[in-house]
Order: C-alpha cells, then structure tokens, then sequence
C-alpha cells in the first residue's frame, strides 16, 4: 500500500526528534519518513512527521509560525538556558513583581527582536553544530540572528517560591525562534538570571495540540487504523497561494511544462490543483525568464 500523509505526533519527553522518526517508521512500515521543525528531548508537544509523498512538502512546512506554552523560573541560569543544564549563576529573587509588571516587560518583546542561539543548539559555526563545540567546553562567537514575536503573554499567576520567581507564558512566535534564550532574555530584563523551566509546543502551522496522537497510541492501533492518522499532504501547504488548472493544462503541469505566468497566478510561489482537488505541483516565477513560470516542486507522480 502507497501511504502519504501528514501525522501530527505528540511528541513524549525523553526522546529525540530522530528517536520520534524512527518509531514512526516502524509502525508505518516504510522508510520515507521525516520530521518538520526539530524539538529538543525534554520540550514536548506538536511534531509534524511526513511520511511517503508527504516527505515532498516537509521543507515548505519550515516557514510555519509556532506557538508554546511554557514556564520561567527566575534565581538561576543553566549551560543549557533549561532545566537540564548544570547552574551557570544564582541570585536569589527579593523583588516581588505582578501580574502587571511581567506583562508589561512580556509585552517588550513583542514584534521583530534579535537573538543569539544557545551554545546547545543545532546552529552552524564554521561547519559545526554549537553543541559540539560546548561539549568539548569551547565557547565561539554565535551570529545573532532576527526573530518575530507576534504576541506573547501571561498565563496565570506569578509564583513566589523561597529564592526563586516562576511564570508561565504563552508565545506564538517565528520560526527559528529559540523560546530557552527568550526565557533568559526575559530575566535579564528583570535584573536576574533565568532559565526555561518548562516548555510544550502546542501549534506548528495548521496542526494543534488536540490533533495530536500519541506513540503509544499509535502501538495499540494495527497498520489500517494508523493510516486513518494522516492529514493529506494539502493540508501541510494551505498557506501557500493556490490555483485551479482545467485538464489541458493539468497536462502540462503533469509534464512539468514552463508556462506564462498569466495562465495562473501571478505569486513568487503558488500551488497547482486539478479540477478533482489533488494538488499536482508547486511552482514559482522563473528566475531568468520573466512573464514564465516554472515547476520547483513535482507533487503528482504516476
């Protein structure tokens, strides 16, 4: 059977995003299978896994906004700006704020803001990952990369704890977004050092939180019942502009035919559908021939 998907997993604690592909490939039977937009073991939560065709569309899934919920604690940093780092620096929180007072300094963040990546993280410096170089205990200078906080906001109480503060917050954010050092950029502004207490992905584009199941859902269903999971690959690309072809031309498209710009849409990148809704490919302005458009992306296949 030619499977093709999207299956929305909610992604446990204690596992690696690869960890998640691999089982993913055991209970679908087949290899063609990956992940869109990688989280880190302890942070749990909405994962996106491509498998079959679907695989096609996993780097147009990338560009997706994201939305978290998750804790601060302030009185401490970590090596890793989470819980799982060793403690880096302390001071204990004598200043009692409100619910006003960290809304007022959330709300700061709010809109485009520069980051730079934690030293564990996947960003590449000279060919390595960071994390390899904090490993080996050797701190390099990081690009500081720009970022969009569309909103982000108190949820609940601000808890008093002996010589700690904690909040939680939730943020719907840019990709590339990295909500550990936002949680510590958020104690340097209070005057303290902080680190992500906690942290649940709870969005990814168009797939949420209540759409997600489980690994050990997935084990108790046979391999008919696990199909019945996947979202069609269109639902991954809704947000890419999209046109309708009559047969003649789906023939073309089929065929990955150049063709004026004026039959379709006039877009940098837009989809193509068929009259019966199956989306054939994706395609964008040619980039050296104007007024023409090209194929970047074959969907359909025979």
């Amino acid at each position: 059977m030619n499977i093709s998907g999207i299956l929305p997993l909610m992604k446990p604690a204690g596992m690696t995003s690869h960890d998640c592909v691999v089982r993913t490939r055991r209970l679908f039977q087949t290899k063609k299978v990956g992940h869109t937009g990688t989280l880190d073991p302890d942070v749990i939560g909405v994962l996106p896994i491509c498998i079959g065709k679907a695989t096609k569309v996993a780097q147009y899934m990338s560009d997706y906004p994201k939305t978290y919920e998750g804790e601060v604690t302030i009185g401490f940093s970590t090596t890793t700006e989470d819980r799982s780092g060793e403690i880096v620096e302390e001071k204990q929180v004598k200043t009692a704020w409100s619910q006003e007072d960290i809304q007022s300094v959330l709300q700061t963040f709010v809109g485009e803001i520069e980051q730079i990546p934690p030293m564990y993280s996947a960003v590449k410096v000279k060919g390595k990952k960071l994390y390899e170089y904090a490993r080996a205990g050797l701190e390099v200078e990081r690009p500081v990369r720009k970022v969009t906080i569309f909103s982000l906001k108190l949820l609940g109480d601000v808890i008093q704890h002996e010589k700690t503060t904690s909040f939680r917050f939730q943020v719907h954010c840019s990709k590339g977004t990295y909500v550990r050092t936002l949680a510590v950029d958020l104690g340097k502004t209070l005057g303290y050092p902080a680190h992500m207490s906690d942290l649940q992905r709870i969005a990814s584009g168009p797939f949420k939180l209540e759409q997600c199941i489980s690994l050990e859902q997935l084990e108790e269903m046979d391999v008919e019942e696990r199909y019945n999971e996947l979202f069609p690959l269109e639902t991954a690309i809704s947000h890419i502009p999209m046109c309708k072809v009559n047969r003649e031309l789906e023939i073309q498209v089929k065929n990955g035919s150049v063709l004026p710009e004026e039959l379709v849409l006039a877009q940098k990148r837009f989809t193509i559908y068929n009259e019966d809704g199956d989306c054939l490919a994706i395609y964008q302005q040619h980039p050296t021939k104007p007024g023409l458009i090209k194929p970047e992306k074959m969907i359909w296949t025979s």
